[in-house]
């Protein structure tokens, strides 16, 4: 087990796991106790998990952490994901439970459920993931599944901000008109014509501050992403739509949430 983190008789103590997480830009984003229909797989040593704890981040602060690890550096595919990759799976396996992530498939574990049930979110207009604090400036990098029932903060019951909003920005702000009118349709998001701006000189804008829909959220404005971090995300993008059409599937390390 890591030196540093307090233990329960059911596992870490879920305030250290907060402060770990912290130290690497991270976020303790809740957690629940698995059920059968939650789809969370056994441990490698074939017990059944009995914690989940989602991980994410929110705002710039992973980006300072990752900006100067070597992934960030090394010229190598996906850095941001093997990142995550090395600092939970260290992590995990020092306090003796198995981390778990949004990438790497098919198939792909349910991270959106597993999101739901940790804390408040729903999905935006835009499809995204919105959380009433950070609005749509947030992802998700893993979830920590711990073989004990460790004691977990309560799931906060908040409202969804976008019930009470009006006007709706992001609707109405993509310079494309990528996304409908009634709101997040999947088989009517014109993906291609997202992509063809933001990779064409008059989608420098998006490129380089991020989507202009999501920027038009009022919710979590001290979230946003800085200019750097934001670059990296379009480009992971428009790397996504690239693969995409070379193999005919979607990664979902670069849908929703980034």
């Amino acid at each position: 087990m890591e030196a540093g983190v307090p233990m329960t008789d059911g596992g870490p103590d879920y305030a250290a796991i907060e402060r770990h997480l912290a130290s690497l830009g991270l976020i303790a984003r809740g957690g629940f106790h698995p059920r059968p229909a939650d789809g969370v797989p056994d441990l490698p040593d074939g017990r059944a998990a009995g914690t989940l704890v989602v991980v994410g981040n929110a705002g710039p602060a992973l980006w300072r952490v990752f900006a100067a690890a070597p992934e960030a550096a090394d010229g190598a595919p996906d850095p941001l994901n093997r990142w995550s990759e090395r600092v939970l799976g260290e992590f995990a396996g020092r306090i003796g439970g198995q981390a778990l992530y949004p990438f790497g498939g098919p198939p792909y574990w349910p991270f959106i459920a597993w999101a739901k049930r940790a804390e408040a979110v729903w999905e935006s207009p835009l499809g995204m993931l919105i959380h009433p604090d950070y609005g749509l400036w947030h992802a998700y990098r893993g979830a920590l599944a711990l073989p004990g029932r460790i004691a977990l903060p309560a799931r906060q019951e908040r409202a969804k901000p976008c019930d009470s909003c009006a006007e709706k920005p992001c609707l109405a702000t993509c310079p494309v008109g990528a996304f409908t009118p009634a709101g997040h349709d999947p088989a009517r998001y014109d993906v291609a014509a997202c992509a063809g701006h933001v990779g064409a000189p008059a989608g420098a804008d998006c490129l380089g501050l991020g989507c202009r829909a999501r920027r038009a959220c009022p919710i979590g404005r001290d979230y946003l992403y800085d200019g750097p971090q934001a670059r990296f995300h379009m480009a992971a993008f428009l790397a996504a739509r690239r693969r995409d059409g070379a193999r005919g599937e979607p990664d979902s390390s670069e849908m929703g949430n980034r």
